[in-house]
């Protein structure tokens, strides 16, 4: 137990380490959003088509992908009809988010629920070396992950600290499902392909409806198209290499 919650924590505080760097960045330019916000989309790609998709396959059948996906798609589809604005001016951290940031928010919030689940089910098995190695990719993916929500934060004049405590705070539930996916590892082991098929949907519906749009309208084009290449390969390696 002592192992699954050293290494869920690491790898949950991975997604505000990564926001760290907001911290020291001045106003990031329109350009340099929209090459961030490609590159971004490309690891979530990366991660959902060569990471997620492919260990839902072999942990479960066809099936059970085709349901994940489509779930993870209707829920954020869902969020993103349904719950248009949250007005948190009037709360003591005083911030004020808009649909888009929300809608990322929660996507990355989702796809960390079973990406957690992974981590205390790896470690419920026999070789604690597993979980460890689970517990560290996830810990990579979650890095950029945490800048993509402190970076629509900071655009929406949330001060930069706010925005690195949001952040942290999305990678948390990492923490929670981890322990659930050690302590009922023979129940969840059948419905870890359904979670890591709905994290590739919801990842997938984000990148397609909100970061590529979005890194695409501004003139920024052709250098928003190598730094989404540029993140589909970065990602690429860090899976073969861990």
């Amino acid at each position: 137990m002592e192992s699954v919650i050293i290494g869920s924590t690491l790898s949950a505080l991975s997604t505000g380490l990564g926001a760290i760097p907001i911290l020291f960045l001045n106003r990031v330019t329109h350009r340099w959003r929209d090459i961030l916000l490609a590159f971004t989309a490309g690891i979530m790609v990366s991660a959902s088509t060569f990471s997620l998709i492919p260990e839902a396959l072999l942990l479960g059948n066809l099936t059970i992908l085709t349901i994940g996906l489509f779930l993870g798609v209707f829920i954020l589809n869902l969020l993103e009809k349904f719950i248009p604005h949250i007005d948190l001016e009037h709360s003591p951290m005083n911030i004020t988010i808009d649909r888009k940031a929300l809608l990322v928010i929660a996507a990355i919030t989702l796809h960390n629920l079973p990406e957690g689940l992974s981590v205390g089910v790896s470690y419920a098995s026999d070789k604690e070396e597993i979980g460890n190695l689970i517990a560290f990719a996830i810990g990579l993916q979650n890095a950029p992950e945490g800048f993509l929500v402190a970076l629509f934060l900071v655009n929406q004049n949330i001060s930069k600290w706010k925005a690195l405590l949001i952040a942290t705070m999305t990678g948390a539930v990492e923490i929670i499902t981890a322990l659930l996916g050690y302590t009922l590892s023979s129940v969840v082991a059948n419905l870890v392909p359904y979670g890591l098929s709905f994290a590739a949907g919801s990842m997938l519906f984000i990148v397609y409806k909100e970061l590529i749009p979005e890194s695409h309208g501004d003139g920024n084009e052709r250098s928003a198209t190598y730094s989404f290449i540029t993140g589909l390969i970065v990602m690429i390696y860090l899976t073969q290499l861990f």
